[in-house]
């Protein structure tokens, strides 16, 4: 886990079961991690979209006796940095401010990856997986379908799950009878309770379940071997997802690097691709 704020406070979550208001104050608090030390609970209630009692509540299933007792312990095990003007301010407009806020969670995804290590677990669960079923609905199947191109040029064998329904599991299971053993989910929120009980039954198909979610805290957190989180924006009517795009494409390099005949399969497209005159550059 990382030295950072946003690492710290994720290590003080783990292990304790949060309700889902409180995983979005988790969520809150670790996207606004350098700033929380400074927050009142009123503050963090109203960035996180909950009520007060909500923060306080929450400090205690921590095990502090209220919220500034988990404010002070932040302050004295964690130093924060001195907290940073928002991005924007009154210098920018709304349209501004949302790519500048996404360009922070670009940064905190580059933090994140200062630990290659899940990553490199993940390719290589990703690369034994034969097939390799990548599911992603509504919001997040943009996400899963980029994966799947890609990752079907180097991978001989990628299954995209892109619809829900009753057939769902039923290509869960087409997969495993096929051979597959791992899973790669893309989840975005709001999150379809489709995903969860897909992954639900994925693992007790038993396939290893990769997931890219917007936080550690996500619902479909519980359901997942190993989850590795990429923010998503919300200054914008919808969300907004630089970073798990971003991360899908980290983890095809990982895959790749993975699979021995990678380098000649994407020389051998492009040699087809030429004779077909199929791109005009």
């Amino acid at each position: 886990m990382s030295d950072s704020p946003a690492g710290r406070l994720q290590t003080l979550f783990e292990g304790h079961r949060l309700t889902p208001t409180q995983r979005r104050i988790a969520h809150c608090m670790v996207r606004r991690a350098a700033d929380v030390p400074f927050l009142s609970s009123v503050e963090l209630a109203e960035l996180a979209g909950v009520s007060q009692p909500s923060v306080t509540r929450f400090a205690v299933a921590l095990g502090f006796d209220g919220y500034p007792a988990l404010r002070r312990h932040l302050r004295e095990v964690a130093p924060p940095e001195q907290p940073r003007a928002a991005d924007g301010g009154s210098e920018h407009n709304e349209y501004q401010q949302a790519v500048l806020a996404e360009i922070e969670n670009l940064r905190h995804l580059a933090g994140l990856l200062a630990d290659p290590a899940p990553v490199e677990r993940a390719g290589r669960l990703l690369a034994a997986s034969r097939p390799l079923p990548v599911l992603g609905l509504r919001a997040a199947s943009s996400q899963a379908r980029g994966f799947a191109y890609f990752a079907g040029k180097v991978h001989p064998d990628v299954r995209l799950l892109d619809e829900g329904g009753s057939m769902l599991t039923d290509r869960i299971d087409a997969a495993v009878r096929a051979g597959a053993t791992a899973l790669l989910c893309f989840a975005l929120p709001r999150h379809p309770r489709e995903v969860v009980e897909a992954l639900e039954y994925a693992r007790g198909a038993g396939l290893t379940v990769v997931t890219v979610a917007e936080s550690a805290f996500a619902p479909v957190a519980a359901h997942s071997d190993l989850l590795i989180p990429a923010a998503v924006g919300t200054g914008l009517a919808f969300d907004t997802a630089c970073a798990p795009m971003l991360l899908g494409r980290v983890l095809l390099e990982a895959m790749a690097d993975e699979l021995p005949d990678a380098q000649a399969r994407l020389e051998q497209f492009d040699a087809k691709a030429a004779a077909r005159g199929l791109f005009v550059d």
